[in-house]
């Protein structure tokens, strides 16, 4: 159930740091590598909660 919210907000980050690079909305893209850290660090904890899920349901 953690790992589930875990890809959830994961998703949710990431969708957030996308958009403010690409349309400078919801943060005004004050830093660019800011965005790209979040992004990535958004997608490494969406693929850890995702491998947690699936060893879980084996």
């Amino acid at each position: 159930m953690l790992s589930l919210a875990g890809l959830i907000l994961s998703g949710v980050v990431v969708i957030l740091f996308v958009a403010d690079l690409a349309a400078a909305f919801p943060f005004q893209r004050v830093s660019v590598a800011a965005d790209i850290g979040f992004i990535l660090a958004g997608l490494l904890v969406g693929y850890l909660s995702w491998s947690i899920n699936a060893r879980a349901k084996a």
